[in-house]
């Protein structure tokens, strides 16, 4: 799998991919959109990928969107599926979200807006011990993108995701590991080993592709419901 932004690399059942624009902090384009959206689709049909971990390269994550070549890289458009126009960040959430693969996030350095919005719907975050967070909507006057507020509310609780949605700042790996955000922080040369090593756990877990993809599945899909009786229901559906 080749891309213009993006490296892959497969082993042991893991396929690790790189965000790879070290220059601009790994900075979100519309060339990432496009490479991101199109990695997580056509990953699905791949049965030799059994999970996949995601990190950056050199310093940071992703640094937020790259707003030098103007206000492409949240370019509005129509991908044939939706009622109305989405931004490029809500159809890779989407993607990553559909995703039939476990997702481990190996957040290495700088996280910033979208840079924190995509790792969301990923199933697994670890964080370097000199990485920083920050969902900073409010400093530059937007609303909050790529349905994380659907996510991060489900993932910390109301009160944590207000905290830090509302003041804005950046904060390290510590409070984000109190705050839930994120299953654990290394050293960081140990967070890629770490991660791989935990996705590998979940490549060799399975016996069946088919499996991993419906429990993630259901999971997920069962979050929001108000009965377990909704959860026997789709349980039942599935064997």
């Amino acid at each position: 799998m080749e891309y213009e932004t993006l490296l892959t690399d497969l082993a042991d059942g893991v396929m690790t991919v790189t965000l790879n624009r070290p220059e601009k902090l790994n900075a979100f384009s519309t060339a990432m959109s496009r490479d991101l959206i199109d990695f997580f689709q056509r990953v699905n049909a791949m049965d030799q990928v059994r999970a996949i971990v995601v990190t950056g390269a050199g310093r940071a994550f992703c640094a937020g969107a790259d707003i030098s070549g103007g206000s492409d890289a949240f370019k509005v458009w129509n991908d044939g599926k939706a009622p109305q126009k989405r931004e490029a960040t809500d159809s890779i959430t989407l993607a990553i979200f559909n995703c039939l693969k476990p997702i481990v996030a190996a957040i290495n350095g700088a996280a910033v807006g979208v840079g924190i919005t995509m790792c969301l719907p990923m199933d697994i975050r670890l964080m370097s011990s000199s990485a920083r967070i920050g969902f900073v909507f409010n400093k530059r006057g937007m609303a909050m993108e790529a349905g994380s507020c659907w996510f991060l509310p489900r993932l910390v609780g109301m009160q944590q995701a207000q905290e830090w949605v509302m003041t804005a700042e950046l904060f390290g790996a510590d409070e984000a590991l109190r705050g839930g955000l994120v299953r654990s922080v290394h050293a960081p040369e140990d967070l890629l080993p770490a991660a791989q090593a935990l996705a590998r756990k979940f490549a060799a877990s399975s016996s069946s592709a088919v499996a991993a993809a419906v429990n993630r599945r259901l999971m997920w899909s069962m979050w929001g419901a108000q009965d377990p009786l909704d959860a026997v229901t789709l349980d039942l559906q599935c064997v």
